[in-house]
Protein backbone atom coordinates (compact mmCIF):
# COMPACT_ATOMS: atom_id res chain seq x y z
CA UNK A 1 0.00 0.00 0.00
CA UNK A 2 1.10 3.30 -0.89
CA UNK A 3 0.85 6.28 1.72
CA UNK A 4 1.95 9.77 1.62
CA UNK A 5 4.21 10.92 3.36
CA UNK A 6 3.14 14.32 5.70
CA UNK A 7 6.04 15.18 7.22
CA UNK A 8 7.80 18.48 6.47
CA UNK A 9 10.19 17.92 3.90
CA UNK A 10 12.66 20.84 5.34
CA UNK A 11 11.60 23.86 3.88
CA UNK A 12 13.75 26.92 4.06
CA UNK A 13 12.45 29.57 7.15
CA UNK A 14 12.62 32.35 4.70
CA UNK A 15 12.21 32.37 1.14
CA UNK A 16 15.70 33.10 -1.03
CA UNK A 17 15.30 36.08 -2.99
CA UNK A 18 17.44 37.35 -5.40
CA UNK A 19 17.57 40.23 -8.58
CA UNK A 20 18.13 39.70 -11.80
CA UNK A 21 17.66 41.77 -15.10
CA UNK A 22 14.73 43.67 -14.29
CA UNK A 23 13.22 40.14 -12.16
CA UNK A 24 12.76 39.83 -8.21
CA UNK A 25 13.00 36.13 -7.74
CA UNK A 26 11.45 34.86 -4.66
CA UNK A 27 12.15 30.58 -4.24
CA UNK A 28 8.65 29.16 -3.34
CA UNK A 29 9.99 25.84 -3.43
CA UNK A 30 13.71 24.65 -3.59
CA UNK A 31 15.39 21.48 -5.11
CA UNK A 32 16.46 20.27 -2.02
CA UNK A 33 13.05 20.92 -0.74
CA UNK A 34 11.06 18.76 -3.70
CA UNK A 35 13.42 16.16 -2.71
CA UNK A 36 15.07 17.09 -6.43
CA UNK A 37 12.49 17.17 -8.05
CA UNK A 38 11.68 20.62 -9.26
CA UNK A 39 11.91 24.14 -8.15
CA UNK A 40 9.15 26.73 -7.70
CA UNK A 41 9.77 30.58 -8.50
CA UNK A 42 7.95 33.65 -7.44
CA UNK A 43 8.70 36.26 -10.36
CA UNK A 44 7.67 40.20 -10.21
CA UNK A 45 8.94 41.25 -13.11
CA UNK A 46 9.62 45.49 -13.86
CA UNK A 47 8.13 46.77 -17.06
CA UNK A 48 9.46 45.89 -20.36
CA UNK A 49 12.11 43.60 -18.55
CA UNK A 50 12.66 39.84 -18.91
CA UNK A 51 15.66 37.47 -19.93
CA UNK A 52 16.84 37.37 -23.28
CA UNK A 53 15.67 34.49 -25.73
CA UNK A 54 17.68 31.06 -24.56
CA UNK A 55 17.53 27.50 -24.63
CA UNK A 56 18.22 25.35 -21.86
CA UNK A 57 18.62 21.52 -20.80
CA UNK A 58 15.77 21.24 -18.39
CA UNK A 59 12.05 21.70 -18.39
CA UNK A 60 10.34 25.00 -17.80
CA UNK A 61 6.91 26.38 -17.00
CA UNK A 62 5.16 29.80 -16.51
CA UNK A 63 1.66 30.51 -15.04
CA UNK A 64 1.01 34.27 -15.01
CA UNK A 65 -0.63 35.44 -11.95
CA UNK A 66 -1.08 39.41 -12.46
CA UNK A 67 -0.41 41.88 -15.53
CA UNK A 68 0.51 41.00 -18.99
CA UNK A 69 3.45 38.52 -20.31
CA UNK A 70 4.77 38.29 -23.47
CA UNK A 71 5.89 35.13 -24.04
CA UNK A 72 8.34 33.53 -26.89
CA UNK A 73 8.22 29.74 -27.42
CA UNK A 74 10.30 29.19 -30.51
CA UNK A 75 8.51 30.88 -33.30
CA UNK A 76 5.44 31.53 -31.78
CA UNK A 77 4.50 34.60 -29.84
CA UNK A 78 2.40 34.34 -27.16
CA UNK A 79 0.38 37.47 -25.36
CA UNK A 80 -0.33 35.95 -21.86
CA UNK A 81 -2.54 37.46 -18.90
CA UNK A 82 -3.75 35.86 -15.53
CA UNK A 83 -4.30 32.46 -15.52
CA UNK A 84 -2.31 31.15 -18.52
CA UNK A 85 0.22 28.47 -18.84
CA UNK A 86 3.22 28.31 -21.09
CA UNK A 87 5.44 25.05 -20.87
CA UNK A 88 8.81 25.01 -22.75
CA UNK A 89 10.49 21.76 -23.80
CA UNK A 90 14.34 21.91 -22.91
CA UNK A 91 15.97 22.91 -26.07
CA UNK A 92 13.31 25.70 -26.94
CA UNK A 93 14.62 29.01 -27.63
CA UNK A 94 11.83 31.11 -25.45
CA UNK A 95 11.90 34.52 -23.68
CA UNK A 96 9.34 36.36 -21.76
CA UNK A 97 8.54 40.30 -21.08
CA UNK A 98 6.62 42.13 -18.98
CA UNK A 99 4.44 44.30 -21.59
CA UNK A 100 1.94 45.47 -19.03
CA UNK A 101 2.81 49.13 -17.82
CA UNK A 102 3.10 48.08 -14.11
CA UNK A 103 4.83 45.21 -12.42
CA UNK A 104 3.56 41.79 -13.34
CA UNK A 105 3.74 38.38 -11.41
CA UNK A 106 4.34 34.75 -12.63
CA UNK A 107 5.46 31.61 -11.13
CA UNK A 108 8.72 29.93 -12.75
CA UNK A 109 8.54 25.95 -12.35
CA UNK A 110 11.74 24.01 -13.39
CA UNK A 111 11.77 20.13 -13.55
CA UNK A 112 14.25 19.23 -12.42
CA UNK A 113 14.83 22.60 -10.77
CA UNK A 114 18.65 22.25 -9.90
CA UNK A 115 20.45 24.22 -13.08
CA UNK A 116 18.29 27.19 -13.25
CA UNK A 117 18.52 27.37 -9.27
CA UNK A 118 21.62 27.62 -8.89
CA UNK A 119 22.31 29.37 -12.20
CA UNK A 120 19.91 32.84 -10.50
CA UNK A 121 21.66 32.07 -6.95
CA UNK A 122 25.28 32.54 -8.88
CA UNK A 123 24.50 35.45 -10.81
CA UNK A 124 21.50 37.50 -9.07
CA UNK A 125 21.63 40.26 -6.44
CA UNK A 126 20.56 38.79 -2.87
CA UNK A 127 17.81 41.16 -1.26
CA UNK A 128 15.98 40.50 1.96
CA UNK A 129 13.29 38.18 1.62
CA UNK A 130 10.15 39.36 1.00
CA UNK A 131 11.39 42.88 -1.31
CA UNK A 132 9.45 43.62 -3.83
CA UNK A 133 11.19 46.99 -4.84
CA UNK A 134 13.28 46.98 -8.03
CA UNK A 135 16.86 48.29 -7.17
CA UNK A 136 18.60 50.29 -9.93
CA UNK A 137 19.21 48.65 -12.98
CA UNK A 138 22.95 48.64 -14.58
CA UNK A 139 23.65 47.83 -17.24
CA UNK A 140 23.82 43.82 -17.45
CA UNK A 141 27.84 42.54 -17.58
CA UNK A 142 26.51 40.26 -20.82
CA UNK A 143 30.05 38.35 -21.22
CA UNK A 144 29.69 37.44 -17.52
CA UNK A 145 25.46 36.44 -17.49
CA UNK A 146 26.46 34.54 -20.35
CA UNK A 147 29.31 32.37 -19.45
CA UNK A 148 27.87 31.67 -16.18
CA UNK A 149 24.25 30.16 -17.81
CA UNK A 150 26.54 27.96 -20.02
CA UNK A 151 28.09 26.60 -16.47
CA UNK A 152 24.15 25.80 -15.80
CA UNK A 153 23.05 24.40 -19.08
CA UNK A 154 21.91 27.62 -20.34
CA UNK A 155 22.36 28.96 -23.77
CA UNK A 156 22.31 32.46 -24.42
CA UNK A 157 22.79 33.22 -28.24
CA UNK A 158 25.00 36.75 -28.68
CA UNK A 159 24.27 38.82 -31.53
CA UNK A 160 27.57 39.67 -33.28
CA UNK A 161 27.33 43.07 -33.04
CA UNK A 162 26.67 42.79 -29.14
Amino acid sequence: MNTASTSPVGISAAPLTVHFLGNILTFRARFADTKENFTVIDVLTAPNAGPPPHTQTDQEAFLILEGRYEIIVGDEVKHCGPGDFVHVAPGTMHSFRNIAETTSRLLLINFPGDLHEEFFVAIGDPLPSGSTTFPDMLPPDVPKIVATAARFGIDIPVPANA
